[in-house]
């Protein structure tokens, strides 16, 4: 027996040079395998049971309810009504940056006080821009840290772990 795991909406193979309906094909619900595969559904959040958090329980059900696209939609935007509950909106990114990051000049030494924030964002450039915004905030000596991401000898390759 074999257990798989996750969300197979949201998993295909990746497969190198190859066209969207290629990576669609080769997927396990193509698979000759998929009428032997059993699919069991979680019926309880762990974290909201154990900790007894109803806050918790109505969020989760909620994005359950949105990755099902169980969620109202708002016919002339096409966009989901989140409720008031769901999330605190803003109208713009230094809205956002003031609600999740208020005082970062003077807390941005608090590991604890940063460990408890987080902006998510879908795209690496708006996560840059929200970086450069936060960062502009904070006082002191700008510092630029250089990476390598490669070795400069191939033969050097097999010494390091991939993770390195």
């Amino acid at each position: 027996m074999i257990l798989l795991a996750g969300d197979f909406r949201q998993t295909l193979p990746v497969i190198p040079r190859s066209t969207p309906a290629d990576e669609l094909n080769a997927c396990l619900k193509s698979s000759n395998l998929w009428k032997h595969v059993k699919v069991l559904h979680l019926s309880k959040n762990m974290r909201v049971e154990l900790q007894n958090d109803q806050s918790g329980n109505i969020f989760s059900k909620q994005l359950i309810d949105i990755g099902n696209g169980k969620f109202p939609i708002d016919m002339l935007t096409g966009c989901i009504n989140f409720p008031q509950s769901f999330c605190q909106l803003t109208r713009s990114k230094d809205e956002l940056i003031q609600k999740v990051f208020p005082d970062v000049s003077q807390n941005y030494r608090n590991h604890d006080w940063l460990s408890e924030r987080a902006i998510l964002a879908a795209k690496n450039i708006d996560v840059n821009e929200l970086n450069f915004k936060i960062q502009e905030q904070i006082t002191g000596e700008l510092r630029i840290y250089k990476s390598v991401d490669s070795a400069t000898n191939q033969d050097d390759v097999v010494n390091y772990p991939p993770e390195f």
